[in-house]
């Protein structure tokens, strides 16, 4: 439900901050002073093309905001209230936001179908939307309808899913055959390989070293140990033998005895080390030979001998998966075939509903029109066969014929603004479902008296369910209202300006006395537009209690 309305240098609007409640709400105000500018806000914070030329003349900008309450609390990220905000500069881009974050106007547009519907002289009306038409006809046709079509969304969706895995599985025989040869020769080539473990690499490399310079090891090793063999271990000992037997230095005699016999140990390790080396030409050529064929593998599979035989697994699990192919095939087509043969019967069940709910439908909205002053008008739901898609088998679209002898055309091209409107409000009426804020911009253009209560007695039965705003010249509908804004322009300093203020008690029946006879000095007008507001009261409060 719509809270606040703020909007600023919009056309003759330099500011105004409108409340709105529950119910139904009308907007009244001499032609020309700015009623439809406020409707114009509201398309705007719901997606509407946005034109530079709109702000008002001096200013940088026009900015409007509109303070929404939702359905229900937790909607929108566990927040209770929405706030959407649209600025347009004189020049340059618009911008959008939704509590304060920046938004595109195609974000806007997602949500603001959720709060608000449009109806009247404007191109944002969801009802002409050929998936909107066939929505509300499923929603009329009652829970058959909307469970058979929910099957045929599952049916659909699984028949997808199952033919996406038939494309994975391969359905080209020969490519399978030649995938199939290129993965076992894969698997050949790395099981042939041997790979001891992960490291092996990094141990052949460490023996390689070794095995390259083998002679120069030796003779390295040989005079590391000739020197620490003598020179190194004799000179230790003279060392320790000079201040042998003098007790301020007996630590230091002891480390230096301890070392010689660590030199004597490091000089064996060095004799065995050299012991240990093998002049190998031949092993030196295989550690060379292995290095080059695992250096060749991860060149193919992984840059690690790990990810090489990691990738065998992989490749082991596709071959198997595409050896069993045939019998896998099989299985999913079964399965495929179940889930067309479900997909159809949905359809043919959801298409039967809606034939059979399409013309109570139709019979019902054109009772509704005739009570709107279109007498003649004829309403109807026309089902067409059409390809098998998600929504079914069947092309819906709503059809208007206005006047008698007239034929039924689509509503887009059939009716006028007015009845366009009134249209769009019997099908409110009779389908109950609907966005929170329903906005009816001149719905009762062209009609008067009997009928101009009747549309008003409708809209306010319908803001028994919804947030009814409606844009109106006629007193009839105004009196039925529960709230009352009226729009006013005045002159100030060569400038005109338009203000919104919410009418009470005297102020309103001023205003309906207004409408009435264009004079609110007259004493029979205001007693005409109390009479009125009274009866309206009343009829609306028993066309809300049915």
């Amino acid at each position: 439900m719509l809270l606040e309305l703020r909007v600023e240098n919009l056309g003759i609007i330099e500011e105004v901050l409108v409340p709105f409640g529950p119910g139904m709400t009308v907007i009244t105000g001499e032609t020309g002073a700015g009623k439809t500018l406020l409707v114009d806000a509201l398309e705007l914070l719901c997606g509407g093309r946005a034109d530079p030329g709109a702000v008002r003349d001096g200013a940088d900008e026009a900015r409007v905001e509109g303070r929404f309450q939702l359905r229900s609390a937790g909607d929108a990220d566990g927040e209770d209230e929405v706030v959407l905000a649209r600025v347009i500069p004189a020049v340059g881009r618009s911008r959008g936001y939704i509590n304060g974050r920046l938004a595109t106007a195609a974000e806007l547009a997602d949500l603001g179908r959720v709060l608000v519907d449009l109806h009247g002289q404007h191109a944002h009306q969801s009802l002409l939307a050929p998936h909107e038409q066939r929505a509300l006809l499923d929603r009329a046709a009652g829970e058959p309808a909307l469970a058979a079509h929910r099957a045929l969304q599952d049916a659909r969706h699984e028949s997808k899913r199952i033919e996406s895995e038939l494309g994975a599985l391969g359905g080209d025989e020969r490519a399978r055959a030649r995938e199939m040869d290129l993965l076992r020769y894969q698997i050949a080539e790395i099981d042939s390989a041997a790979i001891t473990g992960t490291d092996e690499d990094d141990v052949l490399a460490a023996e390689e070293d070794v095995l390259a310079d083998a002679d120069a090891h030796q003779a390295a090793l040989g005079a590391a140990y000739d020197q620490l063999v003598g020179p190194a271990t004799d000179a230790i000992g003279r060392a320790a033998g000079a201040i042998s037997g003098r007790a301020p230095f007996a630590d230091l005699e002891a480390r230096m005895r301890a070392l010689q016999d660590e030199v004597t140990e490091l000089a064996r390790d060095a004799r065995v080390a050299g012991e240990g080396i093998v002049v190998d030409p031949e092993r030196l050529v295989d550690v060379q030979t292995r290095r080059a064929a695992l250096h060749d593998l991860t060149r193919k599979y992984g840059p690690m001998l790990g990810d090489v035989l990691a990738y065998r697994d992989e490749v082991a699990a596709r071959l198997s998966e595409l050896e069993s192919h045939d019998a896998r095939a099989a299985q999913l087509e079964a399965s495929r075939t179940a889930a067309l043969h479900a997909a159809v019967d949905a359809a043919a069940q959801l298409s039967k509903h809606r034939r059979t709910a399409a013309t109570p439908l139709a019979s019902a909205v054109t009772e509704q029109l005739r009570t709107l002053a279109l007498p003649k008008a004829t309403f109807t739901v026309a089902c067409e066969d059409a390809d098998l898609s998600d929504d079914g088998t069947d092309e819906v679209s709503f059809l208007l014929a206005p006047n008698a002898g007239e034929p039924a055309r689509p509503l887009a091209r059939a009716a006028s603004g007015g009845e366009l409107s009134r249209a769009m409000l019997a099908l409110r009426v009779v389908l109950s479902e609907a966005p929170p804020t329903l906005v009816f911009d001149e719905v009762d253009a062209g009609i008067g008296g009997e009928a101009g209560s009747a549309v008003g007695r409708a809209l306010a039965v319908l803001g028994g369910r919804h947030q009814v705003l409606c844009v109106t010249h006629l007193p009839q509908v105004a009196a039925c209202a529960d709230a009352h804004v009226a729009v006013t322009k005045r002159e100030h300093k060569k400038r005109t300006h338009a203000t919104a203020s919410l009418l009470l008690d005297d102020a309103r029946v001023t205003e309906i006395s207004r409408m009435l006879a264009g004079d609110v000095d007259s004493d029979h007008a205001r007693e005409h537009a109390r009479e009125l507001m009274v009866r309206s009261a009343t009829v609306r409060a028993d066309g809300r209690a049915r």
